[in-house]
């Protein structure tokens, strides 16, 4: 069995401390990233979830649900996107009435080009860990991540964050 490197042992309120300090650094991150590529921070955003799409082209309703933020404000951040030479719209192949979104791979490379320095760190941090331990950092971020979605589909309107009822 494969042993990691030992850890300072660390109480729930301790690691949402860390996570806490995580986040409000990644904020900072995302206004820098998102000022490079002479983006806002929404507009970063929503281009990152029409990344993680890949191949399953966004239309505007589900990039608007995914931001949580209206349709309306949506076709704002795409018109943005569009002309900045981030994304392109499609028609639907099955619904011509419907515009699915697809990244442009210029501007697919520029985003790599700003993350790439930091993900090689992040892959040197990882190499610390054993393939179990990462397996444990996967797991936990892709259910903290899925809590967060559920968390924010209970809110009653986007932006309105209150806690969920009991």
């Amino acid at each position: 069995m494969e042993q990691g490197k030992p850890r300072p042992p660390a109480t729930p309120a301790q690691a949402l401390a860390a996570m806490d300090h995580l986040i409000a650094t990644s904020m900072i991150g995302q206004q820098t990233v998102a000022q490079q590529l002479n983006l806002n921070v929404t507009d970063l955003t929503c281009f990152a979830y029409i990344l993680e799409a890949g191949d399953t082209l966004l239309t505007a309703g589900d990039l608007a649900q995914r931001a949580h933020v209206t349709t309306g404000a949506v076709t704002g951040i795409l018109n943005r996107l569009e002309r900045a030479g981030f994304v392109a719209r499609r028609s639907d192949p099955t619904d011509r009435r419907r515009v699915r979104v697809a990244a442009e791979p210029a501007a697919v490379a520029r985003v790599r080009a700003v993350y790439e320095p930091f993900y090689a760190l992040l892959n040197e941090l990882f190499a610390d860990y054993t393939p179990a331990e990462t397996a444990v950092l996967n797991d936990f971020f892709g259910r903290a991540g899925t809590l967060m979605a559920t968390f924010l589909e209970s809110c009653a309107e986007p932006g309105d964050i209150q806690p969920p009822p009991a």
